[in-house]
């Protein structure tokens, strides 16, 4: 079972998908896949407002580059969060964008159940620089291959859900 969360910042997608993940067979405590690098005060406060939502609920390995590598070492249950701050870690460290989606297109076919959460930065303006551009661009593409490969899929709007899939 692969189930996706999709919505904008503080819609409420982060909180439903830990719920989500908890409700998933062999999942006593699933674990949870931090990809965010924490690169000043205002993203430690985001940080650590997760960490105590989640409390002690959820084993939480720490990696910002290799998703792959670090879905396959989990042997239960995985909360992604996010796929939005690997995508941007993954250009930020001036990764190939054209291996970026292969790479995340692999991880959604490892037999893991798996919960994933994306931010929808699409509905916006277009951005006015090319890196902003190729990322809303890749998210655009991530969120298609989360629509294409997740059982389920909801786009989280006031802390509210509605299914798309």
């Amino acid at each position: 079972m692969k189930v996706a969360f999709l919505g904008g910042v503080k819609s409420g997608k982060s909180r439903l998908a830990e719920e989500r993940v908890q409700t998933m067979t062999g999942a006593p405590k699933p674990y949870y896949l931090a990809t965010t690098e924490c690169w000043d005060e205002e993203m430690q406060l985001r940080i650590a407002e997760h960490q105590k939502r989640r409390g002690k609920n959820f084993e939480t390995i720490e990696e910002s580059l290799d998703l792959l590598g670090a879905v396959k070492r989990c042997d239960r249950p995985v909360l992604i969060e996010c796929v939005s701050m690997w995508l941007n870690n993954m250009l930020f460290h001036n990764k190939n964008s054209a291996d970026i989606l292969p790479i995340l297109e692999e991880t959604l076919l490892q037999p893991q159940e798996m919960v994933l959460v994306l931010n929808e930065v699409g509905q916006g303006v277009i951005p006015d620089n090319p890196l902003a551009r190729q990322f809303v661009d890749l998210s655009g593409r991530a969120g298609q291959l989360l629509g294409h490969y997740c059982d389920e899929v909801y786009f989280c709007v006031a802390g509210l859900k509605m299914k798309m899939k």
